[in-house]
């Protein structure tokens, strides 16, 4: 007996008590955050969850959970998603609002519909029509963009677009007077596969080469818009083909003469420059997937046959 020492009351209590885990480890909780959760402790004989307001606490009236009781509880709080509309907050809500706006506008039905198919009946019509399509067709306002990058290293960043500007309208008249350019629609896309190839090549252009080029396409493009108008059902008056022309002309020129300041802006001083070149490759890259599209259908009809 004398190698034994007994323990005093105090003590013998303390010991014999469950022991409280909060003295020993950290609440489990979860962290909030998708994909996390906090490490994992080992739990061992005699200790009690810390769950709860009063976590640690000695009995089970409310205050705290005995261990086994909630555990499934426990386990599913470090997993915790977060609902739905907490993910779909703030910045991402804002890009999906975004892409799908974009996508809206790319829509090929807006691009020949910028009224959203009311027919042009006033001046205000036709000039609403002739501002909206060069922005809701992308074939064309590639192409314009592309223009405008390369007016400005022929040294004619001014006078190079309004050849494209005067040839489009006169291919817009040509195709509400009924004489419409042959495949027009292919050489659109040509126009984008050309031009951006000039660009991304690093070299400039001579201004009348540009002018050359830049008048070229432009019957065509002028062409594809005369039909809106030419294809209204009664036809239009002349009021609404005086608007659709100033519409047309005019925001066509100001797109290619901001996307000539946008890209000298950013540094590009000579045709060479890296950031002139990428946004020739992004052209000729549109003009590439449409000429795709294009041949798609018979290439489709011929294996099928």
């Amino acid at each position: 007996m004398g190698m034994w020492k007994s323990r005093s009351e105090p003590e013998a209590r303390r010991h014999s008590r469950p022991r409280d885990c909060m003295r020993r480890v950290p609440c489990y909780r979860a962290t909030g955050q998708p994909g996390r959760q906090q490490g994992a402790s080992t739990r061992k004989p005699g200790d009690q969850p810390c769950t709860g307001p009063n976590r640690g606490a000695d009995n089970n009236n409310g205050r705290g959970v005995p261990w086994g009781l909630n555990q499934g509880a426990m386990l599913r709080s470090l997993h915790a998603i977060p609902p739905f509309t907490a993910i779909l907050k703030g910045t991402d809500m804002k890009k999906l609002f975004t892409a799908a706006g974009l996508s809206l506008a790319a829509s090929p039905a807006l691009a020949h519909h910028p009224l959203g198919g009311l027919p042009m009946e006033t001046f205000t019509h036709g000039l609403a029509s002739g501002v909206g399509h060069p922005l809701l067709g992308f074939d064309h306002m590639f192409f314009v963009l592309a223009m405008g990058i390369a007016a400005v290293f022929t040294g004619r960043k001014l006078l190079t677009p309004a050849a494209y500007i005067g040839a489009m309208l006169i291919g817009t008249a040509l195709m509400y007077a009924g004489i419409a350019m042959p495949i027009a629609e292919t050489v659109i896309v040509l126009s984008l596969i050309v031009l951006g190839g000039i660009i991304l090549s690093g070299k400039a252009l001579g201004t009348t080469a540009a002018i050359v080029i830049f008048a070229t396409f432009g019957l065509f493009h002028g062409s594809a818009f005369g039909g809106t108008i030419a294809g209204q059902e009664g036809g239009v008056g002349g009021a609404v083909l005086l608007g659709y022309l100033i519409g047309l002309g005019v925001i066509q020129y100001l797109m290619a003469i901001a996307a000539g300041w946008i890209v000298t802006k950013l540094g590009a001083t000579d045709a060479t420059a890296i950031n002139a070149r990428l946004g020739g490759a992004m052209v000729a890259g549109v003009g590439i997937f449409l000429a795709l599209e294009i041949v798609e259908g018979p290439l489709v009809a011929l294996l099928a046959a």
